[in-house]
């Protein structure tokens, strides 16, 4: 049984898997809408949500939080000042995951995962 046992493992062990979504957040931060599996989407929302949430509070102690995940000091940089000011008012739900179908090579189920409120919308 897995009571209360939260978060998919992804086939992968707990260090691969970190490196993982702090990749993905990385990507989804510069570029603010990746294209992925749907596993890997859904926890990517999770582990996005809580970083920007944190960077809503321009601290020395929230960047030093928040930096531990993300080592591109641009993306840093951007998630203090253009995506804290954007969502500064939003109590959470930055993100959303639009399922695209499946993938050609091994027919797994794709999903683009976006920020709300964004330019490409």
């Amino acid at each position: 049984m897995r009571h209360r046992r939260t978060g998919r493992r992804l086939g992968r062990t707990s260090s691969h898997r970190m490196a993982l979504l702090r990749n993905l957040s990385v990507a989804l931060f510069k570029h603010e809408r990746i294209r992925t599996t749907d596993e890997k989407c859904k926890e990517l929302r999770r582990f996005a949500e809580k970083i920007i949430t944190r960077a809503k509070v321009d601290t020395v102690h929230s960047r030093q939080m928040v930096a531990r995940d993300i080592h591109d000091r641009k993306v840093l940089n951007k998630l203090f000042t253009v995506l804290a000011r954007r969502y500064s008012d939003r109590p959470g739900g930055y993100t959303r995951i639009v399922k695209q179908g499946w993938r050609a090579g091994d027919g797994a189920a794709v999903s683009f995962i976006e920020l709300v409120d964004n330019e490409l919308e």
